[in-house]
């Protein structure tokens, strides 16, 4: 068997009728995957297969006057007007087998597109060369090395430059002194803006007695010097400049950077980071980053980044936005700074605004600060008790993860709180379910028969093909139906959202979240037991009697292993005796 990795994605490789021209095997252009000399080394052998245009079956190439190979390449020498189609390497050995194909088309001159009528047609795009000016660099054209391997005798090269500006092409020798032909190198002595521009090579040499030549392109190209400093700078925002944003509507900060090109390394980048986190780390819908090149001067770019910031909050304002850039020599970051934009009330309508919006502040903070007793009372009040309304059985059925500390937290504390505190009927599935059942028919008939589902999150929660799982889908889907169950989430530890199943990140999102948080939840009246409340079945109890249940779960778990002490339930009550007395009474 041979692993077939189909056609290369890199496109057609094209090549000119009547020139000499290769294919290099695409297996080897990711080194860390596949290396030549590695691959030799480990007894593998490179074979070239071909199918034309026009034919159905695969025949593999003999090497030949005009087929050749130099290590990963294939040579056609000369190419041939029906060599196109697809060309495909394998490598193999007695024990493993990859192959890939690549199409190649033969392109006759006509069919070459060029700018100008005195171009020589180069079917290969052009290589980048970038060359400092009031520099010197010395050009060598493209695949002139292994011409040199190949040819029985030495290779003579012609070069050509086209003018951008006039459209006109020249020979060497140029009309000037700074660019010399050495051998067959190109050299530049003094590099001037007027010496941009393509320039061509046409390479000919000897094979087997016949003369063969190709033609290659450079796009030569002038940049700042290397005494010029390259390190990248933020032209905007300046450092003392302010954004001013307005709530509730869609913001966008931008920035822009001055990032230099080095020769060795053209890799420069400009982003936004929002708290230390990317954009993309940041994962968030409201912000999205675009950027864009502004300008392009002798290489350095001019690069501007812009941060979409959808539906901009108050909190926002609090967050830290940092613009940043970098490239090899140096990386620059700065920090925007955001005021909000308020309109500012008339004169005759600031006072009763102005008292309104006291008046507006107090109940906001009443309410953000009691919201939670201030529900609990009007439920108190005006809530209807549900075991009027339905024929559910149980009022808590509570789906944890077994053999695990998330079911000592069930048992030890949740359990007892909510049956002989709180009043509610709760089901256990590993307490109530009967012997000999089955378990996947008795969970969904419990389920089916209470009122609240209480999901216990934790990192051993949900694992694939758990009975936890199954409860958990029970409830989502009885809730999907229409039913009257409500499922309610309880986090036990926080859990990174990656490591749930697709069902517990969904109830993630659109479900009820009451957090446990260790010993700030220990007592009976903190926000945990009351955020529970609010979620769970309305139940009229009187003080006494909630008095009584209070001190006897007390009482029971003083009598507990003093490792159960996390439940945070014992306190001082349950030290007076006489008082659990008169309750039992």
């Amino acid at each position: 068997m041979c692993y077939d990795w189909g056609e290369s994605s890199e496109g057609a490789v094209s090549v000119l009728h009547g020139e000499a021209g290769s294919v290099s095997c695409p297996l080897f252009s990711h080194p860390s995957v596949y290396n030549y000399t590695s691959a030799q080394s480990a007894g593998h052998n490179l074979f070239w297969y071909r199918l034309l245009d026009g034919h159905d079956l695969e025949q593999p190439i003999t090497y030949s006057l005009r087929f050749s190979r130099d290590r990963e390449r294939l040579w056609l020498q000369p190419a041939a007007a029906n060599d196109s189609g697809q060309y495909i390497c394998m490598l193999r050995n007695k024990s493993s087998c990859s192959k890939i194909a690549m199409r190649l088309k033969v392109l006759r001159p006509e069919e070459v597109v060029r700018s100008t009528s005195c171009e020589p047609p180069v079917a290969m795009p052009a290589t980048q060369e970038w060359i400092g000016l009031q520099e010197g660099k010395t050009l060598n054209c493209p695949d002139l090395q292994y011409a040199v391997k190949m040819s029985e005798i030495e290779p003579t090269v012609s070069w050509y430059y086209v003018n951008p500006d006039k459209s006109e092409c020249s020979q060497y020798p140029f009309w000037n002194n700074d660019r010399e032909q050495r051998g067959t190198s190109l050299q530049f002595y003094t590099m001037l803006i007027p010496y941009q521009g393509l320039y061509f090579c046409t390479v000919r040499y000897q094979r087997r007695g016949r003369m063969l030549h190709f033609t290659r392109s450079i796009k030569v190209s002038g940049i700042y010097p290397e005494r010029v400093s390259k390190v990248p700078t933020i032209l905007y925002p300046t450092e003392h400049k302010i954004f001013s944003v307005r709530t509730n509507s869609d913001e966008r900060l931008t920035c822009r950077g001055l990032l230099p090109l080095i020769l060795h390394n053209s890799s420069r980048k400009i982003w936004w980071t929002v708290d230390g986190n990317t954009v993309v780390e940041l994962n968030n819908h409201r912000f999205s980053q675009k950027n864009s090149i502004v300008k392009e001067d002798f290489g350095d770019l001019t690069m501007e980044s812009v941060l979409v910031i959808e539906d901009f909050q108050s909190e926002d304002l609090k967050r830290e936005f940092n613009c940043s850039v970098w490239n090899e020599q140096g990386f620059l970051t700065r920090r925007a700074q955001l005021k909000e934009d308020v309109s500012l009330p008339t004169v005759e309508l600031s006072c009763g605004l102005g008292v309104t919006l006291v008046l507006m502040l107090l109940l906001f903070v009443v309410y953000h600060v009691f919201w939670l007793e201030l529900l609990l009372l009007y439920r108190s009040w005006f809530g209807t008790d549900e075991r009027h309304t339905d024929d559910k059985e149980f009022d808590v059925y509570i789906s944890y993860a077994r053999n695990s500390e998330e079911e000592q937290f069930v048992l030890s504390t949740l359990r007892s709180v909510l049956e002989n505190v709180l009043g509610y009927s709760v089901c256990i599935f590993d307490r109530d379910s009967l012997p000999g059942g089955t378990i996947t028919d008795e969970t969904l008939s419990f389920v089916a028969r209470s009122r609240r589902l209480l999901v216990i999150v934790g990192p051993n929660y949900a694992c694939q093909g758990s009975q936890a799982l199954l409860e958990l889908k029970a409830g989502i889907d009885s809730m999907a139906l229409g039913g009257h169950l409500k499922v309610i989430l309880v986090q036990y530890k926080p859990v990174q959202r990656q490591s749930l199943v697709r069902e517990l990140r969904r109830a993630h999102v659109a479900l009820a979240l009451v957090r446990w948080q260790g010993d700030k939840s220990k007592e009976l009246t903190s926000r945990f037991w009351k955020r529970l409340r609010v979620e769970l079945p309305l139940r009229r109890i009187s003080r006494d009697e909630e008095r009584c249940n209070k001190e006897a779960v007390l009482m029971r778990l003083s009598s507990q292993n003093s490792t159960n002490s996390q439940t945070g339930l014992i306190s001082n009550t349950s030290k007076n005796p006489q008082k659990v007395f008169d309750c039992a009474a």
